[in-house]
């Protein structure tokens, strides 16, 4: 299993980044230009990453104000979990860590690690954008 992960720190209460995360609607703003056809609702997104796959995900698992986690509804490339953990930092802020785990043979690992990271990287930085 190839584990991707990426943290960062937001200046926003773990309730209100949480409420922001277990929505997939609110993830088309996190994605990077390379991903089109979105569609989604609160509890499942689909959208196509260019010259890759489609995918199809749904919320899988939800901890209140500790994690949401989801997982392909449909038939993927590879198996993959895409999880976000968000921790209180006891003053007002919150850390939020992308987890991208994808069961990747040798030939995809070397073609999919470095996107992934950059997916991952990517989402980050614009959860920090857009809650401040």
């Amino acid at each position: 299993m190839t584990v991707i992960e990426s943290t960062v720190e937001v200046n926003k209460p773990v309730a209100e980044v949480y409420a922001f995360l277990t929505n997939m609607n609110n993830h088309q703003q996190l994605m990077p230009e390379n991903i089109y056809n979105w569609e989604s609702t609160e509890d499942d997104a689909r959208f196509t990453i260019q010259n890759m796959a489609k995918l199809a995900i749904k919320i899988s698992n939800r901890v209140e104000n500790q994690e949401i986690t989801a997982i392909p509804s449909e038939k993927a490339p590879f198996d993959v979990e895409l999880k976000w953990t968000v921790a209180d930092n006891g003053n007002g802020t919150t850390t939020a860590k992308h987890i991208i785990s994808a069961d990747l043979n040798m030939m995809m690992k070397m073609l999919a690690s470095g996107p992934l990271q950059k997916l991952a990287d990517h989402q980050t930085e614009k959860l920090k954008e857009i809650l401040g």
